[in-house]
C-alpha cells in the first residue's frame, strides 16, 4: 500500500488514503498526513460497508419519525438555512489498531491510522428533533444511512442508535462540510451524523432517516455488530466512547537517526466524550545487544531527563492546546541520543478522567477499542 500526493490547490499537497479492500472501498490514512493539524480530506481513512449509495444534494431528503407527534421530511436546501455549528472532531473507526492485538481479532487489518482530526460543520440535530416533537417516553433516536446490503443472510441498512441525551447534545451534527468544503461521497455526502467523541461507527454517512424509539433499538449494526464481546477487562455491550490515545507521527518508524544530535518526537493524543488529555509521557529504549539490563531506558537524555518523573524512564512531553474540545492534542519531547543502536519510543496518554493507555491492547472478540501504549521503532547512527 503506498501512498501519493494528490494537488489540492495552490501551495497545497495531500496524500491518498492508503486501501486496505477495493470492494468496498476501505482505506487508511497514510503516516504524513497525521502529522497535519487537520486531517486533509483527500487522506482521511475511509469506512465503507456496502458501497457508496448514490446521492445528490437536490434530491436529499430527511425523514425524522417514529415516536413523533409531528413527523416531517426536512429537503437539503432547508437544512442549510438552519443555525450552523463547526468543531474540529478527532474521528476514530472502533477497529483501528485490531492488527495490533493478539491473537488478531476478525474484521478490516487496521494498523493505528484508521483516524484522523477533521473540521466539521453542520447543524445541531437538536434543532431539527424539536420540530418532530418527539415522545417523552423515548430511549433512543435510530439514525439510518442510504447504504444497505446482506449481513448475516438478511438485508440490512445501515443503522445505529444513540441515547436520547447524546442524540440532543448540542453538538450532535448534521454535517455538511468538511475542512470548509461540502462532503465528497466517500466521507458520506450530502449529509452525515457526527458525534463528537464517540467512535466512528456512530458518524451515520449519507444520513436519510432519524426516528425514536420507546425501546432500545436491536439492529444488527447495534445489537450484532460494533460490540465488545468476549472482552477482557472491558464490559461488554456496543461501543461507545472513544478510549485515551496517543499517536507518534515523528520521528517516522525505521528512521536514522544520528548520535549526539538533538530529536524532536512529536505526536497526538486525544480522548472521548470530550475530555482533555492531561499528560503525556515519552519512553526511549535501547534495544542493541549490549543492553544494560539495569537501565534498558538508557540511551539518551530528554528535555526533563532531571525532574522528577512520571515512572521509570518515563518524561513529561510538552501539550500544545488543542483547537478545540474534541480536536487532537499536540504534543512533542526533545530527545538526544547518545549511543548508537536500535531504539523504541513510547507514548502514552492520560486524560482528565485519570483513564490512560495500557501497555497492551485489551482484547475482545472484534478488536474494537485498541489502545496500547504507541511505539516506534527507529536507529540512531
Amino acid at each position: 500500500m503506498t501512498a501519493w500526493p494528490i494537488p489540492l490547490g495552490s501551495g497545497a499537497t495531500g496524500w491518498a488514503p492508503e486501501t486496505v479492500t477495493s470492494d468496498p472501498y476501505n482505506a487508511q490514512t497514510p503516516a504524513a498526513a497525521l502529522a497535519e493539524p487537520v486531517t486533509p480530506v483527500a487522506a482521511l481513512f475511509v469506512r465503507d460497508h456496502f458501497g457508496i449509495p448514490e446521492t445528490a444534494p437536490d434530491r436529499w431528503q430527511l425523514h425524522l419519525g417514529g415516536a413523533a407527534a409531528a413527523p416531517f421530511t426536512l429537503g437539503y436546501a432547508d437544512l442549510l438555512t438552519l443555525e450552523r455549528r463547526e468543531h474540529d472532531v478527532v474521528m476514530e473507526c472502533a477497529g483501528n489498531g485490531r492488527a495490533l492485538m493478539t491473537p488478531r481479532p476478525p474484521g478490516l487489518p487496521w494498523d493505528q491510522r484508521a483516524v484522523g482530526c477533521t473540521r466539521v460543520a453542520g447543524v445541531p440535530f437538536v434543532l431539527v428533533a424539536a420540530r418532530a416533537r418527539f415522545d417523552p417516553r423515548s430511549v433512543e433516536i435510530v439514525f439510518t444511512g442510504a447504504d444497505s446490503g446482506t449481513v448475516h443472510g438478511r438485508p440490512t441498512a445501515f443503522a445505529r442508535s444513540l441515547p436520547l441525551d447524546v442524540a440532543l447534545h448540542p453538538d450532535t451534527l448534521l454535517a455538511t462540510h468538511m475542512n470548509g468544503e461540502p462532503l465528497t461521497p466517500e466521507h458520506g455526502a450530502p449529509v452525515r451524523l457526527v458525534v463528537p467523541g464517540r467512535y466512528a461507527v456512530a458518524d451515520v454517512k449519507w444520513l436519510v432517516a432519524a426516528r425514536a424509539v420507546t425501546e432500545p433499538f436491536t439492529g444488527v449494526f447495534q445489537a450484532e455488530e460494533y460490540l465488545y464481546t468476549d472482552s477482557r477487562g472491558t464490559p461488554e455491550g456496543p461501543v461507545t466512547t472513544v478510549r485515551v490515545k496517543s499517536l507518534i507521527t515523528a520521528p517516522e518508524p525505521d528512521a536514522d537517526l544520528r548520535r549526539g544530535h538533538e530529536v524532536l518526537v512529536q505526536g497526538r493524543a486525544w480522548s472521548g466524550g470530550g475530555v482533555p488529555v492531561r499528560r503525556v509521557v515519552v519512553r526511549t529504549e535501547y534495544a542493541g545487544d549490549d543492553v544494560d539490563a539495569e537501565n534498558p531506558h538508557g540511551g539518551g537524555s530528554g528535555g526533563d531527563a532531571g525532574a522528577r518523573g512520571p515512572g521509570a524512564g518515563w518524561h513529561h512531553a510538552r501539550l500544545e492546546a488543542p483547537a478545540g474540545r474534541y480536536a487532537w492534542t499536540p504534543w512533542s519531547y526533545r530527545w538526544t541520543p547518545d549511543r548508537p543502536g536500535p531504539y523504541r519510543l513510547l507514548s502514552r496518554a492520560t486524560d482528565a478522567r485519570g483513564d490512560t493507555q495500557p501497555d497492551a491492547a485489551p482484547w475482545n472478540a472484534h478488536g474494537y477499542g485498541c489502545n496500547p501504549v504507541a511505539r516506534v521503532d527507529v536507529v540512531v547512527v
